[in-house]
């Protein structure tokens, strides 16, 4: 294969013709990059649990055929672009920024106008075509990264340039789900040392949240969830006490409060489950306490809580990608694994080739592990 960038490129690639039916391994054609595009060559990816939602056809409009994957790392191979040259490592992002908007001027946000994570869109942006095809069928795109191909294309704002040094078969698990788990607690709850945080949901985001308050310092990390055989695994991420609502008569935040004495100092919901998120919020103390919200709703879900809840000084947050700009933080929070401040690899619990991708949709439909690295070249 080559990777000229004016080429065309066949490569292989694991495409989901039909919602909820095995991917198939094609040869697919990847068209040269456009204007700000490069074209990157995959080494590892990851599947994260929105791949499967959107699979399964759960996501609002369905979208077939489509390359789906989004955590990863590879090799820029594409030309054109100034702040990046064939060979640099970098780690395809769902969200960009593109450093000029509003938003990314913002010290305070992270949500890129021009690049925020659009599930619908299955093109690029710069000409409203796919840059896959086969037989000159047009194969769409997924949140502008489409990891699944040995070669893709990919906004430039949409990419994070990276240490050389740091193995991409660990460090592509930051392009999502422990990104915003960390940057959730790191960035948004801010626990002091010595506190006291919740996190409800024990996935793989609710895990990174609480690494991110065992990073912190804080004191007690409480694991929330309603599947106990989640909570062994959990004491690896620092988590010190475990909660399972099932287990009691009571709301599980006065639970919470009780043995607390009156309430977290943090909390982060990582569910998208609206009960989990109104107790994640009413369990926190009041006068400081900060919930903040991570996971991502039904559509049709309302928020309720008294008035008074506020008004005794709880804050209610929310986050998207933990609060993280891809191409200004990321490379630190690669540095922080470099550093062996973070640890990356008990969030690995499973690794396959290619050829054998959908053994990890499999391991994530049976809720077996965290994240399954796929290497590309197998």
């Amino acid at each position: 294969m080559s990777s000229t960038a004016g080429q065309v490129i066949r490569c292989r690639a694991a495409v989901a013709w039909e919602a909820g039916k095995p991917l198939v391994i094609e040869e697919v054609e990847v068209a040269p990059p456009q204007a700000n595009e490069v074209r990157l060559k995959i080494l590892f990816t990851s599947l994260c649990h929105t791949d499967v939602y959107f699979w399964e056809a759960k996501g609002q409009n369905p979208l077939f055929p489509r390359i789906y994957g989004h955590e990863a790392g590879g090799e820029s191979v594409g030309e054109g672009v100034t702040d990046l040259a064939p060979g640099d490592h970098v780690l395809p992002v769902f969200t960009g920024e593109c450093k000029e908007c509003s938003h990314c001027k913002s010290e305070e946000s992270n949500m890129c106008n021009l690049l925020r994570i659009n599930t619908d869109r299955g093109v690029m942006l710069n000409d409203g075509q796919s840059r896959f095809s086969i037989n000159g069928k047009p194969i769409y795109h997924f949140v502008g990264t489409s990891t699944f191909s040995e070669y893709t294309v990919v906004h430039v704002g949409c990419l994070a340039k990276i240490n050389p040094l740091a193995p991409l078969d660990k460090v592509c698990v930051l392009s999502c789900g422990i990104s915003t788990g960390l940057g959730a607690t790191l960035n948004v709850a801010k626990p002091p040392k010595g506190s006291t945080v919740a996190v409800f949901g024990l996935g793989a985001v609710g895990l990174a949240a609480a690494e991110g308050a065992r990073i912190a310092g804080a004191s007690r990390i409480i694991g929330v969830d309603v599947n106990s055989k989640r909570f062994e695994e959990a004491r690896k991420f620092g988590c010190t006490e475990f909660v399972n609502p099932k287990d009691h008569k009571k709301p599980v935040q006065e639970v919470i409060a009780e043995i607390t004495d009156g309430g977290v100092d943090r909390s982060i919901e990582c569910t998208g489950n609206i009960d989990a998120m109104i107790s994640a919020f009413e369990c926190v103390h009041d006068g400081w306490g900060v919930a903040v919200l991570v996971g991502v709703p039904h559509k049709d879900a309302v928020f309720k809580t008294h008035p008074m809840n506020l008004l005794n000084e709880r804050t209610l947050k929310g986050t998207f990608f933990g609060n993280y700009k891809p191409r200004s933080d990321l490379p630190s929070v690669v540095e922080k694994y470099m550093n062996k401040e973070l640890e990356l690899e008990k969030f690995i619990t499973h690794q396959v080739p290619f050829s054998e991708i959908n053994k990890a949709f499999e391991y994530m439909l049976k809720g077996e592990g965290l994240r399954c690295i796929i290497h590309m070249e197998g």
